[in-house]
């Protein structure tokens, strides 16, 4: 069943299904009758003359140049030409895809002015999969994301390129292999095309999909470095993290009990320091502070992807129209720039528990770099140097975005979000954390080989899922490639698939 959009319930999980899954999408009834009804109180404003921003006006620092009629007519076609001034390789084709969702989102609401043509030629190009090609870098994260949203409306007027069954083409052969019709531009349709934060929010939505299932990898694999590290398991009761309050915390705690259930170092068989290292004994605050990052992110980018985030705004029922700065994206920037820290956070503190898992010095017995002939064999101590390199890069990329405004437009638009900025280091902060995490996977999975006791039924069934990629390390062997299958292995979520198919679903 195609998922509706009525620019009001749009979800996280319903955009990554579209973007990635390839659902199918419906512009609700009522929506295309807002639609409607907004383009007929602009056609009559235009007829009387009525001065509106980007309609019969120039943008930017020429907002105070007036259109005559031919101008109108014309201008819609120069300002995507003139604004489609992007550079660089083209953007994932989900990311694409959930840009134009987000756009159409917009539209729904009845406050955009556009014909309606325009919005459902998006429909009807996400349906069939005719996704614009669009340079990566270029937007300023305010006026929206012009450079890249304007290079896909290219294909609005027959021009571009596009992807269309695994072929990159011109705009006008994909929209013609398609059956897709050129709605071409008139008055107010190219701005209403272009005039949001719709990319940077697209690429946003998908990374705090992934950052959420990333966390939850996060605490498996604390529970395996604790279970090999002989953990005290008090810190993880959740008692004591309901008595502080934070919601983050309890669930990661809880997770991380329940992963452990059924080991022996439940039982008080096992002997247990007091009390364990911080690395191990506040993974639950840590990566619980994570946790609540990352939704507060989630909840800012919902309110926008079912906003009107636009300029100009019209409101029929006032017929009135506002300028204003709607496009402006730093309401999603400021979370997401947290949200990428709190993924490097919980980073840093994985690598402090793989530092213990081969530390002989810290390890609670186990061989020396977990090799088998420590000296002749190094284990997994070059595994730790990787790892490193990888956290300096996150902590590099973890400056935030949303303050390195730079002014442009004559300082017209003199502060800007930046937030293509953090949607790019996300997308590099996630994918570093892949194999920093897929590393303390690896170097936990050795580790609980060489205990001898039983295992949690969780962290048993997530070293049983590793050891389905990578083998033991019995001898010393080239580890890129264990290295880069277990980044695969991370980013692909089966480990907490089988842990969650062997103990039920994690917080």
């Amino acid at each position: 069943m195609a998922i509706i959009l009525d620019g009001s319930s749009l979800t996280v999980e319903k955009l990554v299904a579209i973007a990635r899954d390839n659902e199918k999408i419906q512009l609700a009834p009522e929506a295309l009758e807002r639609i409607k009804i907004c383009r007929a109180m602009l056609e009559d404003k235009l007829a009387k003359k009525e001065i509106m921003y980007g309609t019969n006006t120039g943008i930017g620092e020429f907002s105070e140049k007036i259109l005559n009629d031919d101008q109108v007519k014309e201008f819609q076609r120069y300002l995507i030409y003139n604004h489609a001034a992007g550079i660089g390789d083209p953007a994932p084709i989900e990311h694409v895809r959930a840009a134009l969702v987000g756009r159409i989102n917009v539209h729904a609401h009845g406050n955009s002015g556009c014909r309606p043509e325009i919005t459902l030629t998006m429909v009807e190009m996400l349906n069939k999969g005719v996704t614009p090609v669009v340079c990566q870098k270029g937007s300023v994260g305010a006026s929206g994301d012009l450079a890249p949203m304007a290079q896909a409306a290219l294909l609005l007027l027959g021009e571009g390129e596009a992807f269309f069954q695994g072929e990159q083409l011109s705009g006008a052969e994909a929209m013609r292999r398609a059956g897709i019709e050129i709605p071409g531009l008139q008055a107010r349709d190219g701005l209403a095309a272009i005039n949001g934060s719709n990319l940077l929010t697209a690429m946003s939505v998908l990374h705090i999909y992934d950052m959420e299932r990333f966390i939850k990898q996060a605490e498996i694999a604390a529970a395996m470095s604790i279970e090999a590290l002989l953990g005290n398991m008090k810190p993880y009761n959740t008692k004591l993290h309901e008595l502080r309050g934070f919601d983050g915390a309890i669930t990661s705690a809880r997770n991380i009990a329940k992963l452990v259930e059924g080991s022996d170092l439940t039982t008080g068989k096992m002997k247990t320091k007091v009390q364990d290292a911080y690395s191990m004994r506040s993974s639950p605050q840590v990566i619980g502070a994570a946790r609540d990052a990352i939704a507060y992110a989630r909840s800012q980018v919902e309110i926008e992807l079912n906003g009107v985030g636009d300029n100009p705004i019209f409101v029929p029922e006032m017929n009135l129209t506002l300028t204003g700065a709607n496009f402006q994206g730093s309401p999603v920037s400021l979370p997401m720039d947290m949200a990428g820290v709190a993924i490097t956070m919980v980073c840093v503190l994985s690598e402090r528990r793989l530092n213990r898992l081969t530390n002989p010095a810290l390890s609670q017995g186990l061989p020396d770099f977990l090799a088998h002939e420590p000296g002749f064999y190094s284990g997994l101590m070059l595994s730790q140097y990787t790892a490193d390199h990888l956290i300096v890069e996150q902590r590099i990329l973890s400056a935030p975005a949303s303050i390195q405004s730079i002014p442009a437009a004559a300082d017209q638009e003199d502060f800007v979000s930046m937030g293509m900025n953090t949607a790019l280091k996300n997308g590099q902060i996630l994918d570093n954390a892949y194999g920093i995490l897929g590393i303390e996977f690896m170097a936990a999975a050795q580790a609980m080989d060489f205990r001898q006791f039983t295992p949690g039924k969780g962290t048993q069934k997530a070293r049983e899922t590793i050891r389905k990629h990578v083998d033991h390390l019995e001898v010393d062997r080239p580890l890129y490639n264990d290295h880069n299958k277990m980044k695969a292995l991370v980013k692909s979520g089966e480990i907490l698939e089988e842990v969650e198919k062997a103990i039920g679903s994690l917080g």
